[in-house]
């Protein structure tokens, strides 16, 4: 991510920060704008052209848009457009991080948990390949992908969660499923305050292990920690925790490559 794109993203998520209360029809309205942009090349070049007059980008957003978004998300977006952004995908990207964080700003009460439904959600599609084909293949449209999805989550996760993946599988931008349902539950957990760790390990961790682990975790990053567990035999021993783009990969069959490549050296 560029420094410019940074500094933009940064703006956007200060502009939604000052709105107060926030409601999952703003970030589905994000969700639609986004994907309207991203269908026009010719749009998403006016929209993210650095060089571009701010009025003149929000006049655009104003006849294409009109009257179907709310005034707020409206002055969201022209936040958005009068940003800097190295490149118009990272446009997207940004709209998109703003539904995200809307989405989970919407929820009431402690009992929704939007990163965790997204986590298994991502789980049990990567474990399914029928499944993960049909929801992942460039062949299918955005209204097949998303009948599939309402007859898989509908009435099973909560309704921010429903909307977060019907954008994901409408507007993938070259991701894969995984990828998509992972970065979106990273967003989701900042906006709530803690990260997530993904800690994988060739048979269960001791839950005093756990325990410190995150206790250490949270030291480091300075937030709330929470944990995803991935039992992966082929790691032999010792564990690989990532937290977004780090990691921290101290696995038995990590470091036997390392010696291998060592000795081949």
């Amino acid at each position: 991510m560029g420094a410019t794109t940074r500094e933009s993203l940064a703006t956007s998520k200060a502009a939604l920060a000052t709105l107060g209360e926030v409601s999952l029809e703003m970030a589905e309205e994000l969700f639609a704008a986004g994907r309207i942009i991203g269908e026009s090349a010719q749009l998403r070049s006016l929209l993210s052209e650095p060089a571009g007059d701010g009025a003149n980008k929000v006049a655009i957003l104003t006849a294409v848009f009109g009257s179907k978004l709310s005034e707020q998300v409206l002055g969201l977006l022209a936040v958005v457009v009068a940003g800097r952004w190295s490149k118009d995908n990272d446009l997207l990207a940004g709209i998109e991080e703003l539904g995200l964080r809307a989405a989970a700003s919407s929820v009431t009460g402690s009992s929704v948990d939007v990163e965790g439904e997204l986590y298994a959600f991502g789980k049990a599609v990567s474990s399914n390949a029928q499944l993960e084909l049909a929801i992942s293949s460039k062949l299918g449209t955005g209204t097949s992908k998303v009948a599939l999805v309402d007859a898989l989550l509908i009435g099973k996760v909560s309704p921010q969660t429903l909307a977060i993946v019907r954008h994901l599988v409408q507007q993938p931008r070259g991701r894969r499923i995984n990828g998509l349902v992972s970065g979106a539950a990273s967003v989701v957990a900042d906006q709530a305050g803690y990260v997530i760790a993904t800690i994988s390990s060739a048979k269960p961790l001791a839950p005093a292990q756990l325990l410190r682990l995150k206790t250490g975790l949270a030291g480091s990053y300075g937030r709330q920690v929470k944990v995803n567990e991935v039992i992966d035999s082929a790691l032999i021993g010792g564990v690989r925790v990532q937290i977004g783009d780090d990691i921290i990969d101290g696995s038995v069959a990590t470091r036997l490559n390392e010696l291998r490549l060592q000795l081949a050296g």
